[in-house]
């Protein structure tokens, strides 16, 4: 299991496996989180931290819930509203430097095309 916590240690998420590479999204809510996303199915993540100590952000077409640590701010994941999405993403910032320092970054272009640009 990996553990990905937040600053404070109030909100933190296990996960099954090492991330084989990250998410660098340039979209307009992910560069200024400043996240990189490792994604799993819902099953394959288990969230450590009581409901108060979570807070979430929906804007637009509110597809997705993003979660973070409602004491210290740091943002932990996000989540699909839609039930029969078997997707999410973990922000893979919050897990150990060393494992961080071995996996592939890719970049997103979330700003326009929707595509990976690398």
């Amino acid at each position: 299991m990996i553990l990905s916590t937040c600053h404070c240690g109030r909100a933190s998420l296990e996960v099954e496996s090492e991330p084989t590479t990250v998410t660098d999204c340039n979209c307009s809510i992910c560069r200024r989180y400043g996240v990189l996303w490792s994604y799993y199915a819902p099953r394959q993540v288990h969230i450590r931290a009581e409901v108060a100590a979570q807070d979430t952000y929906q804007w637009g077409e509110e597809k997705i819930a993003f979660h973070r640590c409602a004491h210290c701010g740091c943002v932990s994941h996000w989540a699909s509203l839609d039930p029969a999405r078997d997707r999410m993403g973990v922000n893979a910032r919050r897990m150990p430097l060393e494992l961080l320092a071995k996996v592939r970054v890719r970049h997103l272009d979330g700003a326009r095309t929707e595509r990976y640009i690398d």
